[in-house]
């Protein structure tokens, strides 16, 4: 077996310049909050087959956290991501405190995400992308990436860092990698911690939405819309907030060919997401 290799660990600007001065490209970054997970693992892997030199960025963005929201409890395991790192062959993790990230405190320029930030998780959280998008600019010019890779399950996410990078004219690909779930369906999630054991058996519901829905599929966005929420509907301890059929790109659902479901509930005080293809008209095989 190869030996573990660890990886380079800076948490200021300077230390971070020097090293990405020196790594030979193609340079592929993970973005992360940490509180890593086989989802994660496997982003890195991921950028690992692609690039040259490899750089996860561990930081727990307060600009995307409401008033109301966990920011100060957000697990914070940085231990144990520099070991998923170290594991994963990571070459450079850039973990900087809020003021290397806002030297000047919260910034008052921040990236619009338009009117696709103002639907599904956008509408529940105001605000939520404009903050998102920030970091996500900022690390990215930070870290000078080729390839960036972000994982599914934040499906809005990845479309409006697509948006961000074709309409700023950066030179970045940006790379979706299908969501990681458990046996039993559940999506990996930072948190999923949160929950206790009763509740990961009722945040089930969510991934048996998504197969119901897509069972629906044939019917219709509205009949895979219509299947999600009966089913969420019915299942004690979910208080739902949206299940939508949207196009691929998060414009409106097409009347036949591929769509995605997403979801949105909270299972007790812990809000999860999650999401799925479908395929409307047709009949689904997943």
């Amino acid at each position: 077996m190869a030996a573990v290799r660890t990886p380079v660990v800076v948490t200021d600007r300077e230390s971070l310049a020097r090293a990405r001065d020196r790594a030979d490209g193609p340079v592929a970054v993970v973005m992360t909050m940490g509180a890593l997970h086989e989802g994660h693992a496997a982003l890195l892997r991921q950028a690992r087959a692609r690039a040259a030199t490899v750089i996860a960025t561990i930081f727990v963005n307060p600009l995307q956290f409401g008033p109301n929201e966990d920011f100060d409890r957000y697990p914070r395991t940085l231990e144990g991501d520099l070991g998923i790192c170290a594991r994963e062959d990571v070459d450079v993790v850039f973990a900087p405190t809020v003021n290397v990230m806002y030297p000047n405190g919260q910034p008052n320029t921040r990236v619009n995400p338009g009117p696709l930030g103002e639907i599904l998780e956008g509408a529940s959280r105001p605000g939520f992308f404009h903050g998102v998008l920030t970091v996500v600019l900022k690390l990215l010019n930070l870290t000078r990436p080729d390839v960036v890779f972000f994982g599914e399950k934040d499906y809005q996410q990845v479309a409006l860092v697509r948006q961000m990078v074709r309409d700023l004219d950066l030179d970045i690909e940006v790379v979706g990698v299908p969501t990681v779930r458990e046996p039993d369906g559940l999506a990996l999630s930072s948190r999923n911690r949160y929950l206790s054991e009763p509740e990961r058996t009722t945040a089930l519901a969510l991934a048996a939405a998504l197969r119901a829905g897509a069972e629906a599929a044939p019917g219709g966005a509205d009949a895979v819309e219509t299947a999600a929420r009966d089913l969420l509907g019915s299942t004690e301890g979910i208080d739902l907030d949206y299940a939508v059929v949207t196009a691929p790109d998060l414009g409106a659902a097409p009347e036949t060919g591929p769509a995605r479901l997403l979801l949105a509930a909270k299972v007790g005080t812990t809000r999860l997401i999650d999401n799925g293809p479908v395929l409307l008209g047709e009949r689904n095989t997943r």
